[in-house]
Formats: structure tokens, C-alpha cells, sequence
């Protein structure tokens, strides 16, 4: 076994480190005990990470026009087409579109070349969609972007406040520490989200309050702070704006929130009786139409009360991409330049110019994503290159992205495979290393900076996303300017850019790191920005010391306004977008892991017991939602986790997985006006049965593209399962089967019944199952989870959907680190009497790893109890 390499996790803004081994069986991934992110710990995503590193599905080469190319053809036909873009119709007609997937030498590469040299701002970044309500949030409050507080002060409060966070399931590692945090010093935990979550397992109080209400809940604790004498006159003179802030709070309307006002009472008594008070938010803050004054509202009570950059207080926003941070820091969002310097200062334009020796420079903020794909629909924009992101899935209004890339004039996708619904629509497609090729550096949630290593060797022609870039810079004119040989080079220059940013009085300074040999940025140690002369590490601001030109903090007069888009007649239920727990993104990497999809392996809608009696839904049931901006099918999952007109759907199935799920066609491309995100938790749609005249289930060997009208694949350890749905019934199930699987020459087994629409049909090879298709008018009952087991065994009694009865059935996956299926924990509970969360994991593993699962875990418990004392 070789010597471990030292990395980073490539999923949220945690920054887990990990230790990379290669063994005989593949990629082995272990948490490293010694980083400061995670000490060991690692979530599920992580923990699977060995199983995503194959080369299926890669891209090997260059395609240009979906041909077969090379380097040489590839990226000259790039630089030409920019090129002649910019002569022909100004700097404003190219844009970037970046992502938080990209390391910190890949985005200042990019965000180098764009705004320096073809003279465009018009670069953003998925980041958008994720934490640029909190950049514009920090940067009214702080004069930065700056991050107070670190991962420590979570186990240093006394009170941990989680607004618009399902931390357990996005941050399980943070979860973790904070969960260990309260069984050892007692700390209290409240949520603040319209939908009960996996993370209010843990909690003393969940207040879920109506969407988009935090405002109005944050001005009345504001003016609760004033009024019960919690506020800190000593550090509130280096605050502008509280008296405003505090005035306008007063007009708030407290009953906006819907939530019961003893309730309130109680958390306001919490807040302010609890001197180490830390305030987690994400994306239920950031993803709306106001979520800049979110932001600036939970800012201004840690202001008012000081509990701001001191150990266990402060507002610790929580990244969701591993370099959101980085991109950040680089400039990689259209209203930013490189080390937190802006785009509106021409002092800051001027040096940064100076320090790249570039042609020109921006004097204004480029398009915001919304902006940028319409102005790519409408033409304004007629080069544009796509890099380690998916718009046509993950904007909102998706399909009206997905009709601009495919009108543009020409379009670049720089990606690790073309199966993506944006590669798909690319003119040139260009094959870029993968996570465990790639070396350089990422900054997690507490401004972290770790190295991220390569473990396996770039296969085929792929090359660093920073050389691809670079590259296109030689080749438009500019060599010097981009004369690279290594992403160390990168650094060096970037860390001697960020000391210019420290002189002019910015937060963001490395330039500690300016002078770095090849080896000491080989061997970089986890580390803390600034890393300067005059600071490192640590906390920002309990001196009172900020980055406004006074020197001081600013409040800000924040007042509750709603979503946008209005619930009516026509459109009743307001949808509420997210992750979960064991997919990322859109599920180009966690898709490949067998035991990732066996959780949940299926799109699903949330719907309210009494809303699903009203709407004739049952479980299990498909559901068709429908907005002024397109439609959406999936599988009904009946809970009272959400509110009563108020629905939850996963933003992770594409065109690849589940055309017909995506969910981000019914997100309307409304934005706020501050920052530019969208408004992702706040669309309005309508819920119908959709009219199935038949429903299917599928197990295959080999991989499928169903042409039926609702379709959801999930990869196993055996090949792939298919749920399958359509409105007219084949004539023949034979011919449809054969023709589906591709096995037109097979041996087969049928059993079928025309007057009641069932089929099953079982195809064979040698005696060796290949596929199997179940057919019936309504949701097929059988074991999913067995019959996903079953291509690639020896022909047997298939068609019954069922195992043996000497083979036990696990049930559907709990557990995903250690493969715990629901009916095992069951079985566990009932014969040996396992009843608590902690037994069960001594017992079974289930939920001693990441622990994201004890939640579902407790809920068994309880419902096993409840069982038990009915009868």
C-alpha cells in the first residue's frame, strides 16, 4: 500500500480534508485526523468518493461540433471565435459562466483573462445561485467580503442559531462537531426554516417560519435587543446606520412570520440571555428576492450586540461548493475584481490593471447569471465558454437556458464528461481533469486555504482547466501575460496581488505566500487567510475595526418583503428547492456510486397530508407541478415536514438521470435586486396526479435511455434501475422491452395479463439475466431493492419481485457509509431490543460515521414506539 496524499474533499464549503491511498481495488478515501475542517470525519458524499473516480463516461479528447479533435484545432478555434467576437462586436458580446467546482488557480486564470485582457466584467459563477446574497450582505455590513467567525466558535457557543441551513444533510461534518459540541457542554440549537428538516433532529426549538419571513423575524428580535437593554453601546460607536436599522425594525409586522408568538418569545429570551451566540445561515437566506436585506438583518443583531469576531459569537455563513470561497476571493463574480478589491473603484481597477500590465479593464459590473443568459438568449452575447457547471439544469427558468446556449453563436463546455445537458449543447467541448487529477488549492467556509492534490494520473488528453485558459491567452496575443507552467505559478502571482489589496486596505492578504518555492506550496499546510506581515489567521472585527472608509460597521434598514411570484388560483403552492443527502449538484460525479443513489433513488415532491387528500395524491403516486415557466414530474412523498400549501423538491436530476424532473423549469428567473441570486425556494406551481395509463420498473445490466414519458434511473452495484411512467400503453410489452434494453435477440420470460395491464418480463443471455421489465396500471409493488440485485445473476424465478424466503431483505439504504438498509435496523430493533440511536449504531455501524442518518434512525425508533403503544 502506497503512502497516503493529503487532499480535499470536492463537495460543499466545509473543506474535509482526506487522505488518498491507492490500493488494489481502486482509490482508497479516508478523512484526514489532522485537518482542522474535519479531524477524520467524513460524510457520506465523501466516504463514497473511491466509487466516482472511474473513467466511465469521461471525456478523453476534444469534440468540436461533435467530432473527435485535438488540443491544437480545439483551442485555436476558441481564441478565433472570441477573438472576432470582441473585434467585431465589442468586449460585452463574450462571457464566463464559472464554478465553485473550479480551484483557486483555474478561477483567477479566468477571471484574468476575461476582465484584463478581453476587457469584459461578464464573467459569474454558480455561486451565484448559492452565497452571492451573503458577499453583498458582508460587503454592505463589513466593507468586505469578510467571513468573521471559524469553525471553532461552533464549539465554543453556548447557542447555535441555524437560519435557512439543513445542516445535517449539506454539512454533515459541521453537524457533527456541532452535535458533539452539545452532548459535551450543553449547547442549545435553534432552527429557523419553513420545512422540518434532518437537522431539526438535534435541535431545542424549530421555528418554521413562513417563506421569505426572516426579515421581519430578525427585526423583531432587533427591537426586542433595544428594548431589554442587550445592546453593547461600547461597540456600537463603530457602527453607522442603527438608528435607522432600528426604526425601521419597529414598523416590522411580526405576524408575516406565521409563527406562534410564544414560541418567539421563548427563542428572543435564548438570543438574549446567551452571550456566545453563533448564527449559521445558507442558502434558505441567500437563494431570494431579498436575500441581501436576510443577510444584513441576522448582521445587524450581532452588530447591536457585539457578538461579532470574538471565540463562540458571530454569523457564520456556510459555503455549499468547495471553492465557492476562492472564487470569491478571485474575483470570479461579475461586480468583483481579484482579493476582494471593486470593480467600481477606480483606484482598485487602476491597481489591479497596473499589476496584471493588461491592456484594459472594465469600469462596471458585468452580467449577473439571470442577466447573462438572457442577454446569451437575445443575442447580445455570442461567445460563451461554460466551465465545471450545468446552467441547463440548474438556472432558474432552465429550459428557457437551455433554448439560449442552444441559439448562441457559439459556445465552449470545459467538463470532465460531455453527458451533461450544457455539454450537449456545445459547439466545443474540452476535457479537463478530473478531482482526483488535479492539484492546486481551495478555500472552505472559515477562510481555510488547503491543497487539493492529484492521487491518479490525467488520463487521456485532459488537461488543468488554468492550462486550457492559459493557453487561450497565448493564443489571442497576450504569451507574457499568461506564461504558466504550473498551477504554483498561479498562486505566486495571485498571493502578490492580494498584498497590493492589504495596502489598499482590504481584508483579503497572502501575500505571506508570495515568495512560495515549488515544494512549500507542495507541502502547504492547511492555513487561515490573512497570511500576511501584519496579520494571521483568527477572527475579524471584536476590535471594532472594519473596512468601510470610516473604519466602521454599517446597519442596515431592512423591511420584510415577499417573494416575488404571488400563489392564486392558478398557481396555489409555493415550492421550496434543495439538496439532499446524498446527491450533489447535478449528480455528475455522485450518480456513478451505487450505494449514493440507493438512498434515495428516485425524484420526489413533499406534499402536506391534507394538501395530498385535497389533490387525490396518494403515496407514491406521480405528481405534475406546473409554473408560468414550464412543468415537472415526480414521485409524491406525503409528509407533514412542509406546511400546508407549501411543497419541497431536490434541485439534483438532469436530462441524463430524469428529463422530465427537472426541477429548476419551474423556477421563475426572478432575482435579488442587490445581489443578483435568484429566488430558488419561492416559486409558485400547481400539483396534479399525473395520469399515468401505465407505471414500470426496471432492472439492466447495461445502461438505458427510456423513451417513455416519465423516466428515473439510478445507478447499482448490479447496473442501473429504471422507474418508468407513461400516458399509452405499448402494444406489445415484448417488443417494447427488447427494444428498450436493446436486446433484440435474447431469451425471454413473460408473464402477462392484458385485461388487468400487467407484464413482467424477465431477458436472458446464456442463462444470465440481462434486464428485467415489471408493467402494471398502477406504482409497481415489489422489492425495488432486491430486483436491483438481479442483472448479471443466473436466470431464476425473477418475475416474482421478491426474494427467497431465506434470503433477507435489507430494505431501502439508511445508511449509505455502511450500506445499513431500513428493514436491517427493524429486524435490529425488534429481536434485540435496540432502542436508542446510539444502540443501533453499536449494533449495525448505521449512523457512526457521518451521522447524517441519525435522524431517519430516530424516526424508526419513534415510529416503532408508537406501534408498540397502540397495541
Amino acid at each position: 500500500m502506497t503512502k497516503p496524499i493529503r487532499s480535499t474533499c470536492p463537495y460543499c464549503g466545509t473543506g474535509c480534508g482526506v487522505l488518498l491511498t491507492h490500493t488494489d481495488t481502486g482509490l482508497d478515501v479516508k478523512g484526514d485526523p489532522d485537518h482542522p475542517a474535519n479531524y477524520g470525519r467524513l460524510c457520506s458524499k465523501g466516504s463514497a468518493l473511491g466509487e466516482t473516480v472511474g473513467l466511465g463516461g469521461r471525456l478523453m479528447a476534444p469534440q468540436v461540433n461533435g467530432q473527435e479533435s485535438d488540443w491544437d484545432d480545439a483551442l485555436q478555434l476558441v481564441a478565433d471565435k472570441f477573438a472576432a467576437s470582441i473585434r467585431d462586436h465589442g468586449p460585452d458580446s463574450v462571457a464566463f459562466y464559472l464554478s465553485g467546482q473550479l480551484l483557486t488557480e483555474d478561477y483567477y486564470v479566468a477571471n484574468k483573462l476575461i476582465k484584463g485582457y478581453m476587457g469584459t466584467a461578464n464573467v459569474d459563477t454558480n455561486s451565484r445561485l448559492c452565497m452571492a446574497s451573503t458577499v453583498a450582505g458582508h460587503k454592505r455590513a463589513f466593507g468586505t467580503d469578510t467571513v468573521p467567525q471559524t469553525y471553532e466558535d461552533i464549539e465554543e457557543a453556548d447557542l447555535v442559531v441555524l437560519v435557512g441551513s439543513n445542516l445535517a444533510w449539506c454539512h454533515p461534518v459541521l453537524y457533527q462537531r456541532l452535535i458533539a459540541a452539545k452532548a459535551e457542554r450543553g449547547t442549545k440549537i435553534v432552527v429557523i426554516d419553513p420545512r422540518r428538516t434532518a437537522t431539526c433532529d438535534g435541535a431545542d426549538m424549530h421555528l418554521p417560519l413562513n417563506a421569505g419571513s426572516d426579515v421581519a423575524l430578525f427585526n423583531y428580535l432587533l427591537t426586542q435587543l433595544y428594548e431589554q437593554g442587550a445592546l453593547d453601546a461600547e461597540f456600537l460607536a463603530n457602527v453607522n446606520g442603527f438608528d435607522d436599522a432600528l426604526n425601521t425594525a419597529f414598523n416590522s409586522d411580526l405576524s408575516v412570520t406565521g409563527l406562534d408568538p410564544i414560541k418567539v418569545k421563548e427563542f428572543i429570551k435564548l438570543f438574549l440571555c446567551t452571550e456566545k451566540t453563533v448564527t449559521i445561515f445558507s442558502q434558505g437566506v441567500n437563494q431570494s428576492s431579498a436575500g441581501a436585506d436576510k443577510v444584513n438583518a441576522i448582521l445587524n443583531c450581532h452588530l447591536a450586540t457585539g457578538r461579532i469576531g470574538k471565540p463562540g459569537c458571530g454569523p457564520l455563513s456556510v459555503t455549499g461548493q468547495p471553492n465557492a470561497m476562492g472564487g470569491r476571493e478571485v474575483g470570479g463574480l461579475a461586480n468583483m475584481l481579484a482579493c476582494h478589491l471593486d470593480i467600481e473603484s477606480a483606484e482598485h481597477r487602476a491597481a489591479v490593471q497596473g499589476f496584471w500590465q493588461s491592456p484594459c479593464m472594465p469600469d462596471t459590473a458585468g452580467l449577473k447569471a439571470v442577466d447573462m443568459f438572457r442577454a446569451v438568449g437575445d443575442g447580445r452575447i455570442k461567445a460563451l465558454w461554460i466551465i465545471h457547471t450545468n446552467p441547463a439544469v440548474s438556472m432558474p427558468d432552465a429550459s428557457a437556458v437551455r433554448a439560449a446556449i442552444k441559439g448562441c453563436d457559439f459556445v465552449v463546455v470545459s467538463d470532465v464528461t460531455g453527458l451533461t445537458d450544457t455539454a450537449r449543447l456545445a459547439d466545443v467541448v474540452l476535457p479537463a481533469t478530473a478531482w482526483a487529477e488535479k492539484s492546486g488549492t481551495v478555500t472552505n467556509t472559515d477562510r481555510t486555504i488547503s491543497r487539493q492534490r492529484a492521487a491518479l494520473p490525467a488520463p487521456g488528453h485532459t488537461r488543468p482547466d488554468w492550462a486550457q485558459l492559459a493557453e487561450v491567452g497565448r493564443r489571442m496575443g497576450w504569451s507574457d501575460a499568461f506564461d504558466y507552467n504550473s498551477e504554483a505559478d498561479v498562486f505566486r502571482e495571485y498571493a502578490a496581488l492580494s498584498g497590493i489589496a492589504g495596502e489598499l486596505g482590504r481584508d483579503f492578504d497572502i501575500s505571506g505566500l508570495a515568495s512560495i518555492s515549488n515544494e512549500a506550496f507542495d507541502a502547504l499546510t492547511p492555513t487561515r487567510w490573512p497570511i500576511s506581515d501584519h496579520k494571521n489567521g483568527g477572527r475579524f472585527f471584536a476590535d471594532g475595526q472594519f473596512f468601510h472608509s470610516d473604519g466602521k460597521a454599517k446597519m442596515l434598514a431592512v423591511a420584510h418583503r415577499p417573494p416575488v411570484a404571488r400563489t392564486g388560483a392558478r398557481y396555489p403552492f409555493r415550492l421550496n428547492t434543495g439538496r439532499v443527502r446524498d446527491q450533489w449538484h447535478t449528480m455528475t460525479r455522485t450518480a456513478l456510486s451505487p450505494r449514493l443513489s440507493a438512498h434515495l433513488a428516485e425524484p420526489f415532491v413533499e406534499i402536506h397530508p391534507t394538501d395530498a387528500r385535497q389533490l387525490e395524491i396518494a403515496a407514491n403516486d406521480l405528481v405534475q407541478l406546473r409554473s408560468p415557466q414550464g412543468s415537472a414530474v415526480m414521485r409524491a412523498k406525503i409528509t407533514d415536514a412542509v406546511q400546508t400549501g407549501t411543497l419541497f423538491a431536490p434541485i439534483h436530476w438532469t436530462g441524463e438521470t430524469a428529463p422530465a424532473a427537472r426541477i429548476c423549469d419551474t423556477v421563475a428567473g426572478e432575482y435579488d435586486p442587490v445581489s443578483g441570486q435568484p429566488e430558488s425556494k419561492a416559486a409558485v406551481v400547481s400539483a396534479t396526479r399525473f395520469k399515468a395509463a401505465w407505471y414500470g420498473f426496471a432492472v439492466t445490466a447495461q445502461d438505458v435511455t427510456p423513451t417513455a414519458d416519465y423516466w428515473a434511473k439510478a445507478k447499482t452495484q448490479a447496473g442501473f434501475r429504471v422507474e418508468l411512467a407513461g400516458t399509452e400503453t405499448p402494444e406489445d410489452w415484448e417488443k417494447a422491452a427488447r427494444a428498450m434494453f436493446d436486446l433484440p435477440k435474447a431469451d425471454l420470460q413473460i408473464l402477462q395479463d392484458r385485461n388487468r395491464g400487467v407484464a413482467r418480463i424477465a431477458l436472458h443471455e446464456d442463462g444470465i439475466l440481462k434486464a428485467a421489465l415489471f408493467v402494471a396500471p398502477d406504482p409497481v409493488a415489489l422489492m425495488r431493492d432486491y430486483a436491483a440485485t438481479l442483472p448479471g445473476q443466473a436466470a431464476g424465478d425473477v418475475l416474482t419481485g421478491r426474494a427467497p424466503a431465506d434470503m433477507p431483505n435489507p430494505g431501502p439504504t439508511l445508511c449509505s457509509c455502511f450500506n445499513v438498509g431500513v428493514n436491517t435496523i427493524l429486524t435490529a430493533i425488534e429481536t434485540q431490543g435496540l432502542m436508542s440511536v446510539d444502540a443501533i449504531g453499536a449494533a449495525l455501524q448505521a449512523g457512526t460515521n457521518c451521522g447524517s442518518c441519525r435522524p431517519e434512525i430516530a424516526a424508526l425508533l419513534a415510529q416503532t414506539k408508537r406501534l408498540e403503544a397502540a397495541e
